[in-house]
């Protein structure tokens, strides 16, 4: 079982379903449950894969894919979406290709203490993040403007903005539907 709710498996899909899934397929071959999961809606698997590949592969962005996988999984640490930590700090993990840098990145987060890594620019968009997910009622113009100060660019704090704004979906998603890692092939970079 890789959820609560029933997964059509990719040997029982047919029609529409079976085009979403060959869309959705990572570079392992494979489907994980974070797609499968919507497979009774196939439609809102579509807009899922739009949204992900926007904000994560797209060739227009700007900041270090490494660095907004960080960003992913201090998002997902946020809200305790151990699917997405798992997943997307592997990715971090393998981009990074330095596994002493990446523990203790990843001890860092998991503390609430990106400081004791991060400084600058990174550390301004990693608070920023933290409190988008934990406090958005709490946002302010001046939230950007420490961003600005810190030497981000509009494009750069948009970049980060999406990440994060997909990871609380992402996460209400699988946290709510208790989907696991079951089967699937972690990480999306061999």
């Amino acid at each position: 079982m890789g959820a609560w709710i029933e997964m059509i498996a990719e040997d029982d899909a047919t029609g529409d379903l079976r085009e979403l899934y060959d869309q959705a397929r990572t570079p392992h071959g494979t489907v994980d449950n974070v797609m499968k999961v919507h497979s009774l809606r196939p439609h809102t698997m579509q807009g899922h894969i739009a949204l992900y590949r926007s904000v994560l592969h797209h060739p227009d962005i700007t900041l270090p894919l490494w660095f907004l996988e960080v960003v992913a999984s201090y998002t997902s640490i946020k809200n305790n979406c151990e699917y997405s930590l798992t997943h997307h700090f592997m990715n971090a993990r393998r981009l990074l290709d330095d596994d002493e840098r990446a523990d203790d990145i990843h001890a860092a987060l998991q503390s609430g203490e990106p400081q004791r890594v991060f400084s600058g620019k990174y550390l301004a968009l990693l608070e920023y993040a933290a409190k988008l997910t934990v406090n958005v009622c709490g946002m302010a113009k001046t939230d950007i403007d420490a961003l600005a100060a810190a030497g981000c660019d509009d494009g750069e704090i948009l970049e980060v903005n999406q990440v994060v704004a997909y990871f609380n979906y992402s996460n209400r998603l699988l946290n709510g539907l208790g989907v696991t890692t079951e089967g699937d092939a972690i990480g999306y970079y061999r």
